[in-house]
């Protein structure tokens, strides 16, 4: 069967919105042509990624003069002419389901409603609030995490703290948050209003003083065990939209985490994780799927302290492509940043990333990135999206 991996950043969205004919907004669907190409870089051996356009295919020969690459490129035409299908998406979700409906996959080829809607109850961030009371092992944890169902519910716990944060149940992510100062404003009761109807209720937090985000990633095989793979140290802004990956060792990442907690402790969550992961998702669920994580400083001891369930992935995510890439196409022991860029002014971005690459030109050893710069998606006059590496 020829395997197809889709590059579908909508996914949560599309979640969200929970119908077929789900239409992404403008600057999520050019996210979702720019980088329609990143999964080559994670794509299994001999697999196609789905894309748009000639000039996808001109960057996968260029990349191929470089890197052992044996992933080939397939347009949405040319789905019809094929038979055997096993794809691999960002996500599941009925908008995707219909798209390749459309194009001419066979029913057979694709998963039931069943399974997309069992995704989504998985994918609401109340499966976290949930897990989070079974991860706080000693007191070296924190996290608190509640379920509001009505207005007042709400109101209470926004008015009860001096700052927190209120989060859609599904929504892409870093989006669908209200960061809250005490005070609860007509906005803020309206936007409860409309979630608490149309999703069954809010995830409220407090806010914590965040030191580093991390994560752990997972692969669940579906036949009820879920194994870890690997570490995601990640940036994020103040608003919580993510930013970029660090890319490193395994081994590297623990030692920035054992900077502040103790290797016991993340080693002693890995394997609670993994048995509470095999016990709720792994005969539901197969793929990758990570647990975003954070360091947080108190005032008291233990000063610093490991929030372990901020939120579930129930899909790919940045994290394991980080992982992937880092594994192999990094040369070992260098370390770097992998990003996404976004920006509207396409001169202004060609230049910075002509001059990335003068500054910091590509150096391989042995196929893989010993320092410099490398673009990880097609460069084109109406790119606004671009994901690449920069390797120190």
């Amino acid at each position: 069967m020829k395997e197809i991996w889709i590059f579908n950043p909508d996914n949560d969205l599309a979640l969200a919105d929970g119908g077929a004919n789900y239409i992404a907004p403008n600057k999520v669907r050019q996210m979702v042509d720019d980088l329609a190409m990143l999964p080559m870089w994670y794509a299994d051996a001999e697999s196609y990624v789905l894309a748009h356009s000639a000039y996808n295919q001109e960057f996968l020969n260029q990349m191929k003069e470089k890197f052992q690459l044996s992933v080939k490129l397939i347009t949405f035409s040319e789905l019809s002419d094929s038979k055997c299908f096993s794809f691999y998406p960002w996500g599941w979700n009925l908008s995707l389901y219909n798209i390749l409906s459309h194009y001419g996959v066979n029913q057979y080829y694709l998963p039931s409603f069943d399974y997309i809607d069992k995704l989504r109850i998985l994918s609401h961030r109340n499966q976290a609030v949930n897990l989070l009371p079974n991860l706080r092992l000693n007191h070296n944890f924190c996290g608190e995490s509640n379920l509001l169902t009505s207005l007042e519910c709400c109101r209470r716990f926004v008015e009860g703290h001096k700052h927190c944060v209120l989060k859609a149940p599904l929504s892409g992510s870093g989006k669908g948050l209200n960061w809250c100062k005490g005070v609860f404003t007509d906005n803020i009761a309206g936007w409860c209003q409309r979630n608490v109807h149309l999703q069954g209720g809010v995830i409220g937090e407090p806010i914590y003083d965040k030191i580093i985000d991390f994560a752990m990633e997972f692969y669940s095989t579906s036949d009820g065990k879920v194994n870890f793979i690997g570490y995601s140290l990640f940036y994020t802004s103040q608003s919580g939209l993510y930013e970029g990956n660090v890319l490193a060792s395994d081994e590297y990442i623990e030692s920035v985490l054992c900077k502040y907690v103790s290797i016991d402790d993340l080693h002693a969550l890995r394997s609670q994780l993994a048995e509470t992961l095999s016990f709720n998702y792994g005969k539901q669920y197969s793929g990758y799927l990570g647990v975003d994580m954070m360091i947080c400083k108190f005032d008291v001891s233990p000063y610093y302290r490991i929030h372990p369930c901020v939120e579930i992935n129930m899909r790919m995510n940045m994290g394991v492509v980080s992982h992937i890439i880092s594994q192999h196409f990094v040369s070992p022991g260098s370390k770097g940043v992998f990003k996404i860029d976004y920006c509207t002014n396409h001169n202004e971005q060609q230049m910075h990333f002509y001059q990335l690459a003068i500054a910091k030109p590509l150096q391989l050893m042995g196929g893989k990135v010993t320092s410099g710069y490398l673009p990880l998606t097609p460069f084109t006059p109406h790119t606004q999206y671009h994901a690449f590496i920069l390797i120190e």
